[in-house]
């Protein structure tokens, strides 16, 4: 069993920065990609980025390519997302999710484990 814990978010301005962690416990921490998604309010939620069990792959959603950064520290147990030059339509809940696979994936349906999220709201 993996638990997620989100923390960072907050309110900034456009073209302002922000770094969210997701502390995770658990077995094993390096066996498990882990991804961040994001839901607004009526939307669905969508894939934001994913980083492999080793670190060493990355992946992005098109939309915040360039901007945002996804990184793990395992030995803490850490997984970081740099969000620079934020603008209004990245206003959401982010999550953290762990998945049971070396590898990540861009589909939430392939995650296990999800944190309560964390409210990121960025004003123009």
């Amino acid at each position: 069993q993996v638990q997620l814990v989100e923390s960072g978010g907050g309110l900034v301005q456009a073209g302002g920065s922000l770094r969210l962690s997701c502390a995770a416990s658990g077995p094993t921490f390096s066996n498990y990609a882990m991804g961040w998604f994001r839901q607004a309010p009526g939307k669905e939620r969508e894939f934001v980025a994913t980083i492999s069990g080793s670190g060493g792959g990355t992946s992005y959603a098109d939309t915040v390519k360039g901007r945002f950064t996804i990184s793990r520290d395992s030995a803490k147990n850490m997984v970081y997302l740099q969000m620079n030059n934020l603008k209004p339509e990245d206003t959401a809940v982010y999550y953290c999710a762990a998945r049971p696979r070396i590898l990540g994936s861009s589909a939430a349906v392939m995650y296990d484990y999800w944190g309560q999220g964390t409210q990121v709201t960025v004003s123009s």
